[in-house]
């Protein structure tokens, strides 16, 4: 096992007398269909990922166009339909006036597989940023959409989670106006969430997750992973333990001493599970041919081997 938990934080425990509402619900937001573009796989996947890991709830916010297909993938998730007009745009703000009582009862989003970039997202996607009733997992187009938004770091209120890939994180930086991002991955990931007030987790074969203060990396180095999906996999492993741990600081009271996780640790957590279910995978099956479903579906078997040991 090349992921190393000695440094994580126990997990906290699943009651036996517990219900789906005790585990929190996790909301993503994402998927397009622009007329040309039709993206429905990467959302699924994260809502998968996301129930695999635990969480009692998962909902689907996307495109009405697109909605049933995606259900249809992840059946266990249930559907926000986000309104589009005559041109295929999003309609931003009917969309948030669907999502505010939403999110009221969310206890994490997910924000960016396969939504595709656009005004209309980036409107959206600042006024989920302006909120801070519920942490943000921001990926993938997520990312890519905040980059394109012009002085954004005085709009970001809701505790947040960055998880790119390094294309992404280069196209941030830019936005950030830092440069030589590939020389030290480590603390260009470090000044980004310094800058934003918010956790990076930057992807690759030694995935770095960052609070701009503590850092940790992950060093599992498993080609299996290089294969479409897995990222959103990882998206909605992260919003599961979010929404399952996640407790905020309160003064001097540490998350640990509620029963719960900083949102540190919960990232850590998430990228840990992700890591060693395709770890699990790739000892049965060799370094190739993964679908990412096949790798959530891993990760309750590593929660159990995890608990019994």
């Amino acid at each position: 096992m090349t992921v190393d938990l000695s440094q994580l934080p126990p997990l906290p425990p699943r009651p036996a007398d517990s219900h789906k509402g005790d585990f929190g619900t996790v909301i993503v937001i994402g998927g397009c269909d622009d007329g040309v573009h039709t993206m429905i796989g990467a959302p699924a996947l994260a809502a998968i990922a996301a129930l695999r890991t635990g969480c009692g709830l998962a909902k689907l916010a996307l495109p009405s166009t697109i909605l049933s297909q995606a259900i249809a993938i992840a059946p266990s998730a249930t559907g926000i339909a986000l309104p589009l007009d005559e041109g295929m745009r999003l309609l931003s703000s009917d969309a948030a006036a669907l999502l505010a009582p939403e999110i009221e009862r969310a206890a994490c989003l997910a924000v960016g597989p396969g939504w595709g970039v656009g005004f209309d997202r980036q409107q959206l996607l600042m006024w989920l940023l302006a909120q801070d009733e519920a942490p943000i997992v921001l990926d993938a187009d997520g990312l890519n959409n905040l980059a394109e938004v012009r002085e954004f770091p005085a709009d970001l209120r809701a505790p947040l989670i960055l998880t790119p890939h390094p294309g992404e994180f280069a196209r941030l930086a830019a936005a950030l106006g830092m440069s030589g991002v590939e020389k030290d991955r480590g603390a260009s990931a470090t000044q980004v969430a310094q800058r934003l007030g918010c956790i990076v987790v930057l992807k690759g074969a030694a995935t770095i997750v960052t609070d701009g203060q503590r850092s940790w990396t992950a060093a599992s180095h498993n080609p299996a992973l290089a294969t479409a999906g897995t990222g959103d996999v990882l998206t909605g492993a992260i919003a599961s333990t979010v929404a399952q741990w996640w407790k905020p600081h309160m003064g001097r009271i540490n998350p640990t001493q509620l029963g719960g996780l900083d949102l540190f640790d919960a990232a850590r957590w998430g990228v840990a599970l992700h890591g060693l279910a395709g770890e699990r995978w790739a000892s049965n099956h060799g370094s190739a041919g993964l679908l990412a479903a096949e790798l959530a579906d891993e990760i309750p078997h590593v929660l159990r081997e995890i608990r019994a040991a």
